[in-house]
């Protein structure tokens, strides 16, 4: 099996396949949105404290040590607050608690999600290169995740006067990065090949910090259908299938 078509295809797989999904959401219709995105969400949450906790870091312990593989961890999170900050680069998944309307932040929106396929990308690829099966389950929660958050990409869009067709287009255009991203991973591997659990701690750091930062505080929301204990149930549901891959 060739190693870099796996790697090329489980990145395009995590970058458009939420590009789609939020798509198919936003043709629910608003109540019905409504309902089903917090299960999306509490969903996404299990996956990517799974492959965050029980895939990524271990693989990362196995090469590095204890205190070394954590403090890249910690940089990752640190460095995704800091991204998030400065690129203006957030999770938002409803355009009217977004402050992000007018056409010139809904570009940066975009970019900043570029950015955010491409690392996503660079990580599925770093993954894929430890082992397969760790590339299937962070493609998994790379793709669950982007569900939520390229729904709210697209309502800001919408919100700031762009078409349904146009909004579609740039956030898929933007799923390019995770090619990008798993392409220069890939020949990053070859020459360094060292750097591969660095890589893979600091994006259990990024899952982390998208699950306890963005995700979950949806979730504690009055206004989000679903009580604590379907919440609960759909992110153990998300753990149990990073356990099961």
């Amino acid at each position: 099996m060739n190693l870099y078509a796996v790697a090329i295809g489980l990145s395009v797989l995590g970058s458009f396949g939420g590009v789609i999904a939020a798509s198919a959401f936003l043709l629910l219709g608003d109540s019905l949105r409504i309902k089903v995105l917090p299960w999306a969400i509490s969903y996404a949450v299990g996956t990517l404290l799974g492959v965050a906790v029980l895939a990524l870091l271990p693989q990362a312990l196995e090469r590095l040590p204890p205190a070394r593989a954590l403090s890249t961890l910690l940089v990752g999170v640190l460095a995704f607050f800091l991204l998030e900050k400065l690129v203006i680069w957030r999770h938002c998944h409803d355009a009217d608690e977004c402050e992000v309307h007018t056409s010139s932040a809904a570009s940066l929106v975009i970019v900043g999600d570029a950015f955010h396929t491409f690392v996503d990308g660079a990580v599925i690829a770093a993954a894929v290169v430890t082992s397969i099966p760790l590339g299937v389950t962070t493609a998994l929660a790379v793709a669950t995740h982007e569900i939520p958050q390229e729904v709210g990409d697209v309502a800001i869009l919408l919100r700031a006067g762009f078409t349904r067709g146009r909004a579609f287009i740039l956030n898929l255009l933007s799923g390019i990065g995770g090619i990008l991203g798993a392409a220069g991973m890939l020949l990053a591997s070859q020459s360094l090949p060292n750097v591969l659990p660095y890589v893979l701690a600091f994006a259990a750091g990024n899952f982390l910090y998208v699950a306890m930062s963005d995700l979950i505080p949806d979730l504690h929301r009055g206004g989000l259908e679903g009580g604590p204990f379907r919440q609960l149930l759909l992110i153990g549901a998300g753990i149990l299938t990073i356990v099961a891959l």
